[in-house]
């Protein structure tokens, strides 16, 4: 099922989640200790969030509301998010805005390289919304961003975070063949949730997404991340690991389900600190090369320091 929400006709630009305005509001539980987080502000982060708007660039830190963004920001590391800021899929837990995505930005590739190289990211993250409007899904601009990075700073190592191209033939081949360092696509929860959670993707496509980049190219590192916190039980997680070790899947990311809005799916429970510590003892014996476990995990947050960890359990593997 894929949602287009026609936006035209609202003021400037529309309502942010015009799927979810008539929606009765869902309770919202009080955060535990420790999910708090500082506020952003120091200089540095004004000067990468200048770096962002000067190239006309959108980030998800911003659009998903990352409550990393302020440490984030201060290092310079900032995760773009490619092909506008409006996605095609409606996910109960996500804050991008929906509706009609506007036509692709031809400047954005060239664009992008520049932040990249402005910001003198040794490793960067790319990211974008789901264009199911797109005949394929966008696989080609984000080859071509990862094209104009490597033109711009041949050193700067790339991590995609990509759609899951359902019903779009050669997007996933095109983007591989690009040679992202890190190939990443999220199962985000598990098969049980996917109907009120992710309604518009299919859990077994997005599993098999993932093995086919490995059938493409062996060598190519791959990672999947999820959000607990949805109603899942423990056993259906752990059925999650062995469905992502079965494609081969180096490395999972697992953090908590943050609820954006009172229009967006209540958090089931705050999953502490403790388990989410078992979670990541169960995953690395299950074999993945590399495994971040917490309350406050996303899948780009310390990305590039990851990066150098994974590249270090393969070779010592």
């Amino acid at each position: 099922m894929v949602t287009l929400v026609d936006t035209l006709g609202q003021s400037s630009r529309g309502a942010r989640h015009p799927e979810k305005a008539h929606k009765p509001d869902q309770p919202v539980l009080r955060k535990p200790s420790w999910i708090r987080v500082k506020a952003p502000g120091s200089p540095i982060y004004h000067e990468t969030k200048k770096i962002v708007q000067d190239n006309n660039l959108v980030t998800v830190c911003e659009e998903a509301g990352c409550p990393n963004i302020g440490e984030c920001w201060t290092k310079r590391h900032a995760t773009f998010m490619v092909m506008g800021d409006t996605c095609t899929r409606a996910c109960a837990f996500c804050n991008v805005r929906t509706g009609i995505p506007a036509p692709l930005d031809a400047d954005e590739p060239k664009n992008v390289a520049s932040a990249v190289r402005q910001l003198s990211l040794k490793h960067v993250v790319i990211t974008s919304v789901d264009r199911d409007d797109l005949k394929d899904g966008g696989g080609q601009h984000i080859a071509d961003v990862i094209a104009a990075i490597r033109q711009a700073t041949p050193a700067t190592t790339i991590e995609v975070l990509t759609p899951d191209f359902l019903r779009k033939d050669g997007a996933l081949e095109t983007v591989v063949a690009a040679k992202p360092d890190v190939f990443n696509h999220n199962l985000e929860t598990v098969p049980s949730n996917y109907l009120t959670v992710r309604p518009g993707a299919r859990y077994f496509h997005s599993i098999r997404l993932l093995q086919r980049v490995k059938e493409i190219d062996a060598t190519m590192f791959t990672k999947s991340g999820i959000m607990v916190g949805l109603g899942e039980t423990r056993n259906e997680v752990l059925q999650l690991m062995d469905d992502l070790r079965s494609a081969d899947v180096d490395f999972l990311t697992i953090g908590q389900y943050l609820q954006p809005t009172r229009k967006h799916i209540s958090v089931a429970e705050f999953v502490p600190p403790e388990q989410f510590e078992s979670y990541a003892d169960i995953a690395r014996s299950k074999g993945f090369l590399l495994v971040s476990s917490s309350p406050l995990t996303r899948s780009s947050h310390h990305a590039g320091e990851d990066f150098a960890r994974l590249k270090a359990a393969r070779a010592a593997r």
